[in-house]
């Protein structure tokens, strides 16, 4: 009986270290993965321009479109002609050719033709505000639809960019903190081994 208990003591202790590996290797790769986008397309790049795959990306700094999304929030934008946008589509535009501000609103009204100019332009509204924005959008001023977007990811971008120097301390943290947890369980598993071929050698001469 004490040598099954020692047996199914050290399975168990295998089995841990097993899901041990497979959630650090995950969680290294994804870390990984994850800080160096940042560092290529977000944080090396402050530029309106800047795109991922075709889709251009901003931070939400205000809670005027909540609770479609609220600051923090990344938008991911697709460019798009102004003739495919229609009235309830989210837009990202430049609302001032004086300032490198963006606005992420609901289209309330298209206008096809304003002033028989032949210029689409478009009246806007945050979900969250109670009055439409007091200006119009012509289409020379609008980036695109929004696609999706990504909870709080705009923070973590925003802290690579402004604390980038904080980044390789908490990876060389990481990757003691992980070497540490290996050494243990390495450690737990001989020590569970020794016990269990004592336990058997002490049987074996018992009979």
């Amino acid at each position: 009986m004490s040598t099954i208990a020692k047996e199914v003591t050290g399975k168990g202790n295998s089995k841990g270290f097993y899901v041990y590996t497979i959630i650090r290797k995950v969680f290294i790769y994804c870390l990984s993965i994850f800080i160096v986008v940042a560092a290529v397309f977000f944080a090396a790049s402050k530029s309106p321009n800047k795109s991922i795959l075709g889709f251009r990306y901003y931070i939400v700094l205000t809670d005027s479109m909540v609770p479609e999304f609220s600051s923090g929030d990344m938008v991911f934008v697709k460019r798009t002609d102004a003739e495919t946008i229609n009235e309830g589509d989210i837009i990202t535009f430049n609302p001032s050719s004086g300032s490198d501000a963006y606005l992420t609103h609901r289209v309330t009204e298209k206008i096809a033709d304003y002033e028989n100019t032949g210029v689409i332009c478009f009246r806007t509204k945050g979900d969250a505000n109670d009055a439409e924005d007091t200006f119009l959008i012509d289409e020379s001023r609008v980036i695109g639809k929004v696609q999706f977007h990504i909870p709080k990811l705009g923070r973590i971008v925003r802290f690579v960019q402004l604390r980038w120097y904080f980044i390789l301390p908490l990876i060389a943290l990481l990757f003691v903190f992980f070497r540490m947890m290996k050494y243990y369980f390495d450690l737990k598993g001989k020590e569970n081994s020794d016990q269990i071929d004592q336990n058997n050698m002490t049987e074996i001469k018992n009979n």
